[in-house]
C-alpha cells in the first residue's frame, strides 16, 4: 500500500502523478487537487479546468484575470 501526501491515509488504491520535476502519490483526485492544482491570482479558488494564464499568474476566468488588470483575456467555451 502507498501513503497519501496530502491526507497520510495508507491506502491499496493509491496512485501516482507525475509532473515535471516530481512524482506524488495520491489516495483520491480531491487530495491530488489540492496540491498540485493551480490557484486563481484573485479568488484562491483551486483551477480544476483550463482557467487562464498572464504574467506568470492564473486564473480561474476572464473575470478574476479583468479584476487584477489582464483586460486582454478571455473565457474559452
Amino acid at each position: 500500500m502507498a501513503v497519501c501526501e496530502v491526507c497520510n491515509n495508507d491506502y491499496e488504491m493509491a496512485f501516482e502523478v507525475r509532473t515535471a520535476d516530481a512524482t506524488h502519490i495520491f489516495d483520491s483526485l480531491e487530495c491530488a487537487a489540492q496540491r498540485i492544482a493551480p490557484t486563481c491570482g484573485n479568488c484562491q479558488c483551486r483551477i480544476l479546468g483550463h482557467g487562464l494564464q498572464a504574467d506568470g499568474q492564473f486564473f480561474c476566468c476572464a473575470h478574476c484575470a479583468r479584476q487584477r488588470g489582464h483586460t486582454e483575456l478571455v473565457d474559452h467555451a
